[in-house]
C-alpha cells in the first residue's frame, strides 16, 4: 500500500477512532438551543468533521510519500526520533514545561477565569517555546488574546469562565462591560 507502515496505520486508526467514539458520545448532549439552530452539538461536530478530514488526507499523503524528510518541512523524520537525547534535564523539563503549562492553564480556568489567565499562558508559551525577545512575546500575546476575545466574545457570543476569586472576578467584568458598551455603538 505504497509507502504506509504498520505505525502509519496505528495512527490513523487512532485518529479515527477518536472522531468515532466523540461524533458518537455527541448524541448525549444533543439538545437544542434557542439562538443557535445546529443545537448543542452542532460545533462539536463541525470539528469532528475536520479531524475526520485531516486523518484521511494525511493518511492519503502518508501512502503517497510516506515518512521521507522534504526540504522546507517542519519536523522530523522517524529516522531522527531515534537520535533523540532526554539524558539533559534542561530538555525534559522544556517538554514537561510544554505539556504541563495547559493542564495549569485549565485548573485555574475557574478560580482566575479566561479572560486574567489567557494572556499570561499565551506568554508563558510562548517564551518556554524559545522566544526571548520581550516585545515579540508582548506583541504577540496582545495579538493571539485580541483575536480569542474577538472570536469568543464578538462571532461567537460564547459566555467564557469568568473566575471566582475577587481581583480576576473583576477583570472578567471589566472585559464583558467594554464589550456590551462596544456591542451597543454598533
Amino acid at each position: 500500500m505504497g509507502n504506509l507502515t504498520r505505525s502509519h496505520m496505528i495512527e490513523t486508526g487512532v485518529w479515527l477512532a477518536i472522531c468515532i467514539i466523540f461524533f458518537v458520545y455527541s448524541f448525549e448532549f444533543n439538545q437544542p438551543i434557542e439562538i443557535y439552530k445546529f443545537g448543542a452539538t452542532g460545533w462539536p461536530r463541525v470539528v469532528l468533521v475536520l479531524l475526520l478530514l485531516a486523518t484521511i488526507g494525511n493518511f492519503f499523503y502518508l501512502r503517497t510519500h510516506g515518512s521521507a524528510v522534504q526540504k522546507g518541512r517542519v519536523g522530523i523524520a522517524d529516522e531522527d526520533e531515534a537520535g533523540t537525547d532526554y539524558s539533559d534535564t534542561g530538555a525534559v523539563m522544556k517538554v514537561v514545561g510544554v505539556l504541563g503549562t495547559p493542564f495549569v492553564f485549565a485548573m485555574l480556568l475557574k478560580p482566575v477565569g479566561f479572560y486574567f489567565a489567557t494572556p499570561f499562558f499565551i506568554a508563558l508559551i510562548i517564551f518556554l517555546f524559545g522566544e526571548r525577545r520581550v516585545k515579540w512575546i508582548l506583541g504577540i500575546t496582545v495579538l493571539i488574546y485580541a483575536m480569542l476575545l474577538g472570536l469568543f466574545m464578538v462571532v461567537l457570543n460564547a459566555p467564557l469562565p469568568q473566575g471566582n476569586m475577587s481581583p480576576f472576578y473583576d477583570y472578567s467584568a471589566f472585559i464583558l462591560t467594554l464589550n456590551t458598551q462596544l456591542q451597543q455603538m454598533w
